[in-house]
This record gives C-alpha cells, sequence and structure tokens, in this order.
C-alpha cells in the first residue's frame, strides 16, 4: 500500500508541470480607466498553480478592483504569449480562493500593495519582487537572463 501511494506522489510530482497553468486570456470588459469589479483580469486553465521548479516564473497578484492591477495584467498575458513554454507564469487572483500553492507565494513575496511581480529563478530564487507596475521591456530583460542560465 505504501509503494503505490508513493508510486502515485512520485507520478504527481513528475507530471505538474504538464497541469500547470496554460491558455491565459485578458478579461476582454476590463476598463482600464476605473477601479470597476469587472472580474478576474486573467483567465486560462489550471491558475490555482503555484511555482514550478526548473524553469523561470512570473507570478502577478493582484485585486480585481484596480486599475494598476489591469494595466499590469495585459503586459502579463503579452510576456506569457511571447515566452509561453519557457517561463511559468502564476496567476494570483486575491478577490478569489488561492491554492495552497499560491498561498505559499502569497505569504512569502505579497507586501500589500497591488500589483505585485515576482519573477523567480528556476530553484525558486527572486530576480524580482516589487509592488506596483513594472514595463515589459524590464521582465523582459530579467527572463532573458534567467533562460540563458
Amino acid at each position: 500500500m505504501k509503494a503505490r501511494a508513493f508510486c502515485l506522489f512520485l507520478m504527481m510530482f513528475w507530471l505538474n508541470p504538464l497541469w500547470a497553468i496554460d491558455n491565459l486570456k485578458l478579461n476582454p470588459k476590463l476598463d482600464y480607466a476605473s477601479d470597476s469589479l469587472d472580474g478576474p483580469l486573467i483567465t486560462g486553465d489550471d491558475l490555482q498553480s503555484g511555482f514550478v521548479a526548473g524553469k523561470p516564473n512570473y507570478v502577478i497578484i493582484y485585486a480585481e478592483g484596480c486599475f494598476n492591477s489591469k494595466r499590469q495584467a495585459r503586459r502579463t498575458v503579452e510576456l506569457y504569449t511571447k515566452y509561453r513554454g519557457r517561463v511559468h507564469f502564476a496567476v494570483v487572483d486575491l478577490d478569489l480562493s488561492r491554492s495552497p500553492e499560491q498561498e505559499k507565494l502569497v505569504k512569502q513575496y505579497y507586501k500589500g500593495y497591488i500589483p505585485h511581480v515576482v519573477v523567480l529563478d528556476g530553484k525558486g530564487e527572486a530576480l524580482y519582487n516589487q509592488s506596483g507596475e513594472v514595463d515589459s521591456a524590464r521582465i523582459e530583460e530579467i527572463f532573458q537572463g534567467a533562460i540563458g542560465k
């Protein structure tokens, strides 16, 4: 019995990246000039994903009623389109329930201000960890350094 449980655990551990976040899309109803509650800013598959080892990770922590978060969400989806498969993306909506993996990211990195962006290397070390909007070009510089390692 223990052997079966251990094999199941190993399969889940090794297959976890196959279930990683995918198909990120921006909510088309976002009002970028307002703090209106427009629903989740980003949609996609397996949005409950957290850190995935072995590749750079981009984490956005946001709230739905924040125009700064809306603009950063747009940058996030653009970055996802460009770096899909080479960088793991984790999306944490503070207005929705969070998975244990997402809760760990919030406890470790979130400083109480939104949006909050974190870029981690494949080992989980923070390469960028700041609140506020960040230009895509800055994040791309970090990605290039992390991907090249």
